[in-house]
Formats: C-alpha cells, sequence, structure tokens
C-alpha cells in the first residue's frame, strides 16, 4: 500500500470534528518482556535463519517509553510519541549460510531493532466506548553483526538496516468505570508482500491524582520481503506493565 492510499484511506475514514474535549499531556513507559520467534536472512542465501535454533535468542525484558498530547482543536491531530528498542544476542555451534558465507563452528550475534512512533490520530469516540483513528509514522533502525569465533581467518558480516514505515492507527476500547479502560491498539500496513504490524490488548487506570498504570499483552511482527536485501520473519511478543503521569 502506497503512502497516499494511507492518507486517503485515513481521510475518508476521520472527520475532521471529533478531537479531545480538554488539553491533556500524558508521559510514561514500562517494562516489556519480548519472546522472539522466526527467522531472517540476505537476498541470495538458501534458507533464513532460525532465530531461536542457531542464533540462540533467549526472552529478555526491554523498556518502552511514549507521550500523549491531547487537545479540543477540530482540524488538528492529537500526538502520540512512543520509543522502545530490542536487544537480542547469542553464541553456540552453528552451521549456516548467511551473506553468501557459511558460518560453522562456535558462532556469535548481536541485534538491535529501534522503533520510534509518531502517531497523529482522531478521537472518533470518547465515552463509554473510546474509538481512534489516525496514521503511525514509524522510523525503524535495525543493526546485527553475525561473527565466528574460531578458525584462522574467522567470518563476520554486519549491517545496519533503517526504513521509515506509514502505518494506520486505530484504538477501540470500553470503559464500563471511571478512569478505567479496557482496550486493543493496532498499526498495521502491507506492501509489496511485505507487512508490519504492532498489537497491544491492555486495560489501564487513571487515578483522580494524576498517576496512571497499565498492563496487558503486545505483539510485534515484521515481515519484510527483499527490503534492502533484507528477508525476515520475526515477531517479538509478551507481557508488559507500565505507569504514567497524566495532567
Amino acid at each position: 500500500m502506497k503512502i497516499k492510499q494511507l492518507i486517503c484511506l485515513l481521510a475518508l475514514a476521520t472527520p475532521l470534528t471529533t478531537n479531545a474535549d480538554t488539553l491533556s499531556f500524558t508521559l510514561g513507559g514500562g517494562a516489556w518482556g519480548t519472546s522472539p520467534s522466526g527467522d531472517f536472512r540476505k537476498d541470495g542465501d538458501p534458507s533464513g535463519i532460525d532465530i531461536d535454533k542457531e542464533l540462540f535468542w533467549k526472552d529478555k525484558t526491554v523498556g518502552y517509553y511514549f507521550a500523549v498530547f491531547e487537545h479540543p482543536v477540530p482540524v488538528l491531530p492529537n500526538i502520540k510519541l512512543a520509543y522502545s528498542e530490542i536487544k537480542q544476542s547469542g553464541q553456540g555451534d552453528s552451521n549456516y549460510e548467511f551473506d553468501g558465507e557459511v558460518y560453522s563452528g562456535n558462532v556469535k550475534n548481536n541485534f538491535s531493532v529501534k522503533s520510534t512512533d509518531m502517531i497523529a490520530y482522531y478521537e472518533i469516540l470518547d465515552n463509554i466506548i473510546s474509538l481512534d483513528l489516525g496514521l503511525d509514522i514509524r522510523y525503524v533502525d535495525a543493526s546485527y553483526n553475525v561473527r565466528e569465533t574460531t578458525g584462522l581467518l574467522p567470518l563476520s558480516s554486519k549491517d545496519n538496516f533503517k526504513q521509515v514505515v506509514p502505518m494506520l492507527y486505530a484504538l477501540v476500547g470500553a470503559s464500563p468505570y471511571p478512569g478505567l479502560l479496557f482496550s486493543g491498539e493496532i498499526s498495521y500496513i502491507t506492501y509489496s508482500g511485505s507487512d508490519v504490524s504492532d498489537m497491544t490488548a491492555k486495560v489501564s487506570y487513571t487515578s483522580d491524582y494524576f498517576v496512571g498504570v497499565e498492563a496487558g499483552y503486545r505483539r510485534q511482527e515484521y515481515n519484510f520481503d527483499d527490503v534492502s536485501n533484507i528477508h525476515s520473519n520475526i515477531t517479538f511478543d509478551g507481557v508488559f506493565a507500565g505507569a504514567y503521569v497524566k495532567f
């Protein structure tokens, strides 16, 4: 899906006369227990490398951070900024082909993916039922380093991958009690055989004293089909918990 198509869909789906009733600012963060699965390869490699069995990645807890600005101006969207960084590393006896070279023996690897989101959205409904629609512009900054630790001439391969990913964004929620919200969020795009998604199901509670807490489940997928010579089918998912202040 092209960026112009995303903007057109957003314009059709979003009435520009609906937004927050009051001015507010939220700042928060928390911990996300990520469980990795899937594989990835470079263009030309015969098969993907299993990140569990061949890269020896493990479950890891990472931090996430966010800030939200909401206002009552109908034409302008609300803004949410979010950031998370997933780091993984592994080492063990391996035998696979990557980036045109055969790695064998004791092989180490390091991997990180930083995602920075700017979400512009409108509050279509904001009562017992909540509905937000918008556009999520995600900047993905990923890097890897694979290297042998044995042999006379040990192999190594490293690269950095950067991509701007525009996604449609939606939130649906229900508030059976003041301050309490059950919600689901999704950011998603599919294009040219690739797709990226970020889905969250959570419960949050905002007290009368500006402090709130949240907990839930998050699933993040990066399925790239020859994007910057990368083919991947990688998922990070797990439970999270955090806190925030809302003014």
